[in-house]
């Protein structure tokens, strides 16, 4: 099996109250990257790690990777497209839904669940 990067990884948490999980992740010392807190969502970075608070948007915490990103969320010049990876991951035999037109382009997404129940977004912004 080809092996390749995934793209940027955080966690995305489902939280009840975006405000108080803002300020319990700045007192760990996240500051904000990006993201709406009016809309209900906020992308935190300590580091190399990253956090992303949605209120109202998932059922379950969930593991994200953005392909095309590194960590600082810059552009990666090569990169495995988003429609590559479904499609590998759906001839391994895992269930990846929907399928992603494979004559587009650009911004897509896909999601996997692990063994364990864990969902897992695969979310290309570029």
């Amino acid at each position: 099996m080809t092996h390749s990067s995934l793209g940027a990884f955080s966690i995305s948490l489902a939280v009840k109250d975006i405000e108080a999980s803002k300020t319990f992740y700045e007192t760990l010392g996240f500051t904000k990257m990006g993201g709406d807190q009016s809309q209900g969502w906020l992308i935190l970075k300590n580091g190399p790690t990253i956090i992303g608070l949605f209120q109202g948007m998932f059922e379950k915490n969930m593991l994200t990777f953005n392909p095309g990103w590194n960590q600082d969320a810059q552009n990666l010049e090569d990169f495995e497209d988003v429609r590559s990876l479904q499609k590998r991951f759906a001839a391994a035999g895992l269930e990846t839904g929907e399928p992603i037109d494979p004559e587009s382009s650009g911004p897509a997404h896909f999601t996997l669940t692990d063994p364990d129940g864990n969902p897992i977004l695969i979310d290309q912004h570029r």
